[in-house]
C-alpha cells in the first residue's frame, strides 16, 4: 500500500515537472499564430476556441517587417554545420590519439613555451613594432619549436600525461566566456588593420565556434575512443595498414554512433550560443540568437514577433533532441561497438 501510494506520489510530481516544461514551449508555439489582438487583450490559451490562428505573423517576419530574418537562419545554418563539422573533425582525431598514444610533455617545456610567446611577442610589438598578428604568427611558432626542442632533453619536474592532457581540453570551458571572447574580439580587430577581415565574417565566426567546440568534442569521443577494440587495429598493423587508413576505414566506422551523438551535442552548444556572435558581429553575419535578442520594437514587445522567432530557433534543437532521445532508446550509444 506505501509503494501504491509513493508511486502515485511520484507521478504527481513527474506530470507537474512535466507540464512546468512543457508549457513555455506550448505558449511560444501558439502565441507565434495568434494575431495581436488576441495577444493585446488579455492571455488566451486554446487555437480555434480562444483565438482564430493566422499566419501572419510568419509573413511578417520573413517579409522583412519584423527584422530581417532570412540572412540570420542562413549565416546561423552555415556557420553552424561549418564549425560542428570542423570540431568534430579535429577533436576525434585528438582523441584518437589521447586513447591510443602515450603523451608525455615536461611541466619545464609548458612553461618555457609561454615565457618565450609572451616575452617575444612584447618585444615584436613594444620594441619592434611588428603588427600584432604577425607578432603573435611569429612568437606561436618560435614558442612551439623552443617547446619541442626542450621536451626532448631530460629536464627535471613534474611530466605531464594524457589525462592532464585531457583536463587542459576540458580546462578551456572553465574560464568565463567574457574573457575569451573579449580577446579574439581585440585579435580580430588588430587583423583588421592589416587587411584580414575576421570580424562579421564567416572565417571569423567559424574559427571562434571551432574553437568553442573542440573541448566537448575531445571530452565526448575519447570515452566512444576507448570502447573501440584494439586488437582490430593491431591486426590491421600486421596486415602493414597505416595508422591514417586504420583510423578512417575502421576505427571510424566503427565509433559511429558516438561521432553522430557528438555532433549533435556540440551543433546544439554552438547554435545556442550567443555572446561570441554578439561581439563578433555587426550586421552581415548575424546568428539566430542575435536576433531573437534584438526583437524589440518602438511600438513595444511585439509577443507574436518574437514567437516565430524564438519558435524558428528552437524547432532545430527539439529535431536534435527527438533524435538523440531515440539512438539512447535504441542503445547505439552505449553498446553499438562493443
Amino acid at each position: 500500500m506505501e509503494t501504491r501510494l509513493y508511486r502515485r506520489i511520484g507521478l504527481v510530481i513527474a506530470l507537474g515537472w512535466l507540464f512546468f516544461t512543457l508549457f513555455p514551449l506550448y505558449w511560444v508555439l501558439v502565441t507565434a499564430f495568434k494575431p495581436p489582438l488576441a495577444v493585446s487583450q488579455g492571455a488566451t490559451f486554446v487555437p480555434f476556441i480562444d483565438f482564430q490562428p493566422t499566419l501572419q505573423a510568419f509573413a511578417d517576419a520573413f517579409a522583412g517587417l519584423r527584422g530581417d530574418f532570412l540572412p540570420p537562419i542562413i549565416a546561423s545554418t552555415l556557420v553552424t554545420l561549418t564549425a560542428t563539422a570542423l570540431s568534430v573533425f579535429f577533436g576525434a582525431m585528438a582523441a584518437y590519439a589521447l586513447v591510443r598514444f602515450t603523451f608525455r610533455i615536461k611541466l619545464l617545456a609548458g612553461i618555457a613555451f609561454g615565457v618565450v610567446a609572451i616575452g617575444g611577442f612584447l618585444v615584436l610589438d613594444k620594441v619592434l613594432h611588428v603588427p600584432v598578428p604577425y607578432a603573435l604568427g611569429l612568437v606561436l611558432v618560435g614558442g612551439l619549436a623552443v617547446a619541442i626542442v626542450l621536451n626532448r632533453l631530460p629536464l627535471p619536474g613534474p611530466v605531464l600525461v594524457n589525462d592532464d592532457v585531457t583536463f587542459w581540453f576540458v580546462s578551456q570551458r572553465m574560464f568565463p566566456p567574457i574573457v575569451s571572447a573579449f580577446a579574439l574580439f581585440l585579435v580580430y580587430a588588430e587583423m583588421r588593420k592589416v587587411g584580414v577581415q575576421m570580424l562579421d565574417s564567416m572565417p571569423g565566426l567559424v574559427l571562434a565556434y571551432t574553437a568553442f567546440g573542440l573541448p566537448f568534442a575531445v571530452w565526448l569521443m575519447r570515452d566512444f575512443f576507448q570502447n573501440v577494440p584494439v586488437e582490430v587495429e593491431e591486426a590491421a598493423m600486421v596486415d602493414n595498414v597505416g595508422r591514417l587508413r586504420i583510423f578512417f576505414q575502421i576505427v571510424v566506422p566503427m565509433a559511429t554512433p558516438g561521432i553522430v551523438a557528438t555532433s549533435m551535442i556540440v551543433l546544439a552548444f554552438i547554435w545556442n550560443e550567443f555572446l561570441l556572435a554578439l561581439l563578433l558581429t555587426s550586421a552581415r553575419w548575424q546568428t539566430l540568437p542575435i536576433l531573437l535578442a534584438g526583437q524589440s520594437s518602438s511600438r513595444g514587445d511585439e509577443w507574436w514577433a518574437i514567437s516565430v522567432a524564438a519558435l524558428i530557433s528552437i524547432l532545430p534543437m527539439i529535431v536534435v533532441a527527438i533524435f538523440l532521445g531515440r539512438m539512447m532508446r535504441s542503445g547505439l550509444l552505449a553498446g553499438s561497438i562493443k
